[in-house]
Parts: structure tokens; sequence; C-alpha cells
């Protein structure tokens, strides 16, 4: 099936679920398209959002991840899916969920963006209790796992870049379980996670001025919630993130009982090798990204190129590596 074929199928389901099945003489607009990329093809009617998943999902560990986005344990949290048919219907094999339309993040407002509100869901999601309900037990969420996958699509692409040594050289410095070689510590596996927090993980539901929520499953499950932190920590040490709204966004969390890092004092101890995974995944995906476009990394990406090339020139006995 042809993209513009999956695009079709995707609003024609949206509409169907925006509709009762009653409505007659409808006047709405044709169905947009939100996102049509490799890990997802998002298409929205009225209401209602269709999405198509990443190729290789389903199964039951995403079946488990619908579930805790529908649990009520996480109203309020998590945006929870539309009822849709069973068993789910696919696209070219890809699993199709429906969902409320949310608000996104405005990119072009940066003093709008929602740091506070964010860091408050996230210490949420960390303090609820994975529940016990589920039909299947939640699997690990995968934010090292997508780490790998970006360094495997760097060596793939054969970047030339005279970064990549260091990209790798930051990499090999990460304990086994941030590189997905290994569970991680059992003293910090047990939390609820999102796996791939970012300002666009988030929507107000309902339109126009309801609460922020976080949105896309596609990673959540268990783990360490620091995680959850690393790509603002990320970011704020390669100097893409203001320190000021870094501050926030950790006063934040930590206020809201977050259980990532200390609730005073340093957090580094926490969130340093998540917080160089992130920094290394970055990177990793924007040299194959500038590889495979035939390219020169932007200013952007350079700047995390470069953290990964500061990263790789600490001794070892600064590398600090948690293990417990």
């Amino acid at each position: 099936m042809s993209s513009a074929e999956a695009v079709h199928t995707l609003g024609a389901l949206a509409h169907a679920s925006a509709h009762p099945a009653s409505a007659t003489g409808c006047a709405c607009p044709p169905p947009a398209v939100l996102a049509d990329r490799p890990d997802g093809t998002v298409v929205r009617a009225g209401g209602i959002v269709a999405k198509a998943h990443a190729p290789g999902t389903g199964g039951p560990e995403f079946a488990a991840r619908l579930a805790l986005a529908a649990s009520p344990a996480l109203s309020g949290v998590l945006l929870a899916p539309v009822p849709a048919p069973h068993p789910l219907p696919s696209v070219d094999g890809r699993p199709v969920t429906l969902w409320p339309y949310g608000e996104p993040v405005d990119p072009e407002d940066h003093e709008a963006a929602p740091w506070e509100e964010a860091a408050g869901l996230l210490a949420r999601l960390h303090r609820t209790a994975p529940p016990a309900s589920l039909p299947l037990p939640l699997p690990p969420m995968r934010g090292p796992a997508k780490a790998a996958l970006a360094v495997t699509r760097m060596r793939a692409a054969r970047s030339a870049d005279p970064a990549r040594d260091a990209v790798l050289a930051a990499w090999a410095a990460l304990p086994g379980w941030a590189r997905d070689e290994e569970p991680a510590p059992a003293a910090r596996a047990g939390y609820l996670c999102h796996g791939d927090l970012h300002l666009g993980q988030l929507v107000r539901h309902p339109v126009p001025r309801g609460p922020w929520l976080l949105i896309d499953i596609d990673d959540t499950g268990t783990g360490d919630p620091a995680w959850d932190l690393a790509r603002p920590a990320a970011w704020y040490a390669a100097g893409l993130l203001p320190g000021a709204v870094w501050t926030r966004f950790l006063d934040a969390y930590r206020a809201a009982g977050g259980p990532a890092v200390a609730a005073a004092g340093d957090p580094w101890p926490e969130l340093d090798v998540p917080a160089r995974a992130l920094t290394v995944q970055t990177a990793a995906l924007a040299l194959a990204k500038a590889a495979e476009q035939g390219r020169e990394p932007d200013e952007v990406e350079r700047l995390m190129t470069d953290a990964c090339a500061r990263i790789a020139s600490l001794p070892p006995e600064l590398a600090v590596r948690r293990t417990s």
C-alpha cells in the first residue's frame, strides 16, 4: 500500500469514528495528515486521530501499552484511546489506533512551552504503580532500545563525519543497560516511564484549553524514571536549553514528588547515564540523517556531536556509571 493509500485509509477510519453511524450529509473538511514518517503515520478527521504505528509494532507488549493508556489509574496523565474495533485494524500490517484530537505545543511560541506541566505529568506517571488490572504485564520502556537503534542507523548510514568516532566512543563508555544489552539495575527498573519524552508528546485535551496530557505510548513501560528527564538534561548540558528553563523543569518535577532524582541537591548522579545516552542517541541520529541526505550536520546537530566529543574525552574515573 502506498503512503497516499495509507493516509486515505486512516482518514476514512478517523472520519467514521468521528461521526455516529446515522450521520449523513457530512460537511467535514478533508482529513489532515499530521505526520507521515517511517515510525508512524497520523491522520486527523474532525475530533479523531488515526495512527498507523511503526512496522514491527504489535503483539502482547503493544496491547499492554495500549491498555495502560486506557487505564483509569492514568487518567489525567496519559491521553486515553478511543475504543476501536477488535481486532485492531491495520495498514500494511501496522496496527492502527484511534485517539481524540489534542492541541499540540506551539513550536513558534517558546515562551509558552509547558515545561512545568510536562514535569508534573512525568512525576505523576512515575509515582503511579503499574496497574494490577492490566490484562498483560508491561514490558520495559524502550528508551535504551531506541538509543541502540540510533547508533545502528548511524553505522548503517556509513557517515564519514569525523564526529562519528566521538559518538561511538561516548556510546562505548555507557553501561550495558543504557545500551540495551542487559536489564536496568533492579532498584531503578520498576517505575512507569514514558520512554520518549519531548514537547511533541504533549497535547491539550479537550481542545482548545483543556489540561496538558502525555501522548504516544509506543515506548512506555517500566524502567528508570531518570530516562524521562534525560532529553531536557542532555539539551541543557549541550547548551540547547537555557539554564533557567532547565531549572523550572527540574524544580517542578521535584515539587510534584517525582522519584527520578533526590528531592534536593545535585540531580546528576541519577541523570548522568541517561543524559549521556540521550546525547549519543541525538548525535547518532543527526549524523545518520545528514549522511542519508548528503549534507553536513547543521548548527544544532553539531552541538550534540560536540557534546559527545566532550563525553568521550572524560577519563574513565570521571565517567559516572550507576550500577545500583
